[in-house]
């Protein structure tokens, strides 16, 4: 049996070994009784032993840094102190993702309160593209805006803001994607992930942009107190913007450490006091009948703000996440279901068309096509890194021989920095992003070109990364060890998602008693323990994957370990827990 590996399973049905995902058998030895399992639950995550208490119960006081610490920050909430005090016209020059628009609404709601009115403004993903443009920011200063401030978008805006300041017009660039050493010229440019910054700032590059833009609120009402400004009226309540910085956070796939644990613990418990007109009836319209978790804020809540961006009009969720009027937010609400379940049929053709491209050898994986929706590009990309266990980049081309492309990464691989190099090779007429994600335009006729760079570039990392690929396990445990009780104790580690994964359990053994496909290809068994106890099992999407083909065609005989994410079933009369399948293996 190799050092850490989980039942001996070097080779599951996946075809992968499964690992102990915490740092040592020690930290395994507590059992799984509910202190021991979430200090083992913490410490394989990467908390430090000494900060076991902070992370249990994640504060804003106790991991919010002093937004002073990042460069040009000051600056820049002195300069929005100055449009608040002389009333001076602000424009929010927004992205059209979910990160943009939360961003977006929190500064036009803090604004708000202090008795400032902003217009918001999202650039059509089909007309405008990414990002800000001169024509743009030029109309928004010509219709009044003094001051604009782009959020989680400007930060490889060059040509767009020298036009701006060749105009005389005054930008505040708050981003969080990856800086070039030189930088687009701004008043003030606040992004973590700037070359320049200290590591103290850098340290917090994990941050989404609406996180960055909550710190820029905090500097702001700092500023406009030391001003004297809440003399004669009451100081606006940053926390309960938190709803809005956790969308966001989780949204944008941030991982959720440090800070970000803290955003999005204390964000779904203003979230679920539905303060939020607009956030209120999306919920309703997602027929979430309990407060929300960070699940659904990436799987229920999220998609149907990007649905407006995606394939519908791209201001439709910062209009409902800024709305005080419940009838608008109903009709905004149902507006993005709509468009939501628009895309999925969208999305559907092109991954069908997009599997039919993809090359098995590759190290990264490049497909392209003619009339492609480039607003669900993203979304196949990530579908299609998930199954195949390697970077992809997916590129809509249009009529005019344009591709705009979404790239996707996996753990180990930095897409986004290899994007950068490829734009300052030539290649690209614009790129970047994150390591996990990034955006590109490019000329169709060098895809050809894109796709040996970027197979030369990463192929190492991609090797390294894939060598090391393994199933990481939290915990053993018997057919009936499966309960309620056992979830509960799961999640108070969280909240989980990007950087603090979800627990997931090995359960069994086995025999199936039923299995059969429901839904979009959705495999269904359920399990029988030896202990007497059943248990029903969910593999996603699975039905033309190994997975899902040695479920369908396993003999009722055989045993099986299954590896996957406990969750409450609470659609019956009692709540059940069921087991969410990522991989299964021989018990004999």
């Amino acid at each position: 049996m190799s050092p850490g590996t989980v039942l001996g399973i070097t080779q599951s049905i996946g075809g992968q070994p499964w690992r102990w995902r915490a740092l040592s058998a020690d930290d395994r030895d507590g059992g799984l009784g509910g202190e021991a399992l979430l200090r083992q639950l913490l410490l394989s995550r990467g908390c430090p032993p000494d900060a076991i208490e902070a992370h249990v119960a994640p504060s804003i006081r106790g991991f919010m840094p002093d937004p002073s610490i990042f460069r040009d920050m000051d600056r820049a909430a002195a300069r929005l102190a100055d449009a608040v005090g002389a009333r001076e016209p602000i424009a929010i020059f927004g992205d059209y993702d979910v990160d943009g628009a939360t961003s977006t609404a929190l500064l036009v709601r803090l604004l708000r309160s202090l008795g400032h009115d902003a217009r918001a403004y999202i650039p059509d993903r089909l007309t405008e593209g990414y990002g800000p443009s001169g024509p743009a920011l030029r109309r928004l200063a010509a219709e009044g805006a003094s001051l604009i401030l782009t959020v989680d978008c400007g930060a490889q805006a060059f040509e767009a803001l020298e036009d701006a300041q060749s105009a005389g017009i005054e930008i505040v660039v708050v981003d969080h994607h990856k800086c070039a050493a030189a930088l687009p010229v701004a008043h003030a440019l606040v992004n973590p992930n700037r070359l320049d910054e200290a590591a103290e700032a850098a340290a917090h590059g994990h941050l989404a942009a609406v996180g960055m833009c909550f710190l820029l609120g905090a500097a702001l009402v700092r500023e406009l107190r030391c001003r004297g400004y809440f003399a004669d009226r009451a100081e606006p309540r940053l926390i309960d913007l938190l709803d809005l910085v956790a969308l966001g956070t989780v949204a944008d796939v941030a991982q959720l450490r440090g800070l970000n644990r803290a955003f999005v613990a204390q964000g779904l418990k203003v979230l679920a006091r539905r303060a939020n007109i607009g956030l209120s009836a999306l919920i309703e319209a997602s027929r979430l009948t309990r407060a929300p978790t960070a699940t659904d804020l990436g799987f229920a809540l999220g998609p149907r703000i990007n649905a407006g961006g995606r394939v519908g009009r791209s201001d439709l969720g910062v209009r409902l996440l800024t709305t005080e009027d419940p009838d608008e937010a109903r009709q905004l609400s149902e507006q993005l279901n709509h468009f939501n379940e628009e895309r999925r049929a969208i999305e559907a053709a092109v991954q069908a068309e997009a599997d039919l491209l993809i090359d098995e050898r590759a190290n990264v994986v490049t497909v392209w096509g003619q009339g492609w929706h480039p607003g669900v590009i993203g979304i196949v990309a990530g579908r299609l890194k998930e199954r195949l266990g390697r970077p992809v980049v997916v590129v809509a081309v249009d009529e005019h021989g344009t591709g705009k492309g979404s790239a996707r990464s996996i753990t180990g691989v930095d897409l986004g920095a290899a994007i950068m190099a490829a734009r300052e090779h030539g290649l690209l007429v614009a790129g970047g992003g994150h390591a996990m994600a990034a955006g590109l335009t490019i000329t169709a006729a060098r895809l050809p070109e894109l796709v040996t760079f970027l197979d030369e570039r990463l192929k190492v990392a991609v090797e390294r990364a894939r060598e090391d690929r393994a199933l990481l396990i939290d915990a053993v445990v018997a057919p009936g060890g499966v309960t309620p009780a056992l979830i509960e104790s799961l999640d108070a580690g969280g909240p989980y998602g990007a950087g603090w994964p979800s627990p997931r359990i090995v359960a069994g053994p086995f025999r199936l008693i039923r299995v059969d496909v429901v839904g979009n290809g959705h495999i269904r068994a359920i399990a029988a323990g030896e202990d007497g106890r059943s248990l029903k099992a969910m593999a996603f999407r699975a039905a033309d994957t190994p997975l899902g083909q040695a479920l369908l065609a396993m003999p009722k005989h055989r045993r099986l370990w299954l590896a996957g994410r406990a969750r409450l079933d609470d659609w019956g009369a009692k709540p059940a827990a069921e087991l969410h399948l990522d991989d299964a293996a021989y018990a004999d």
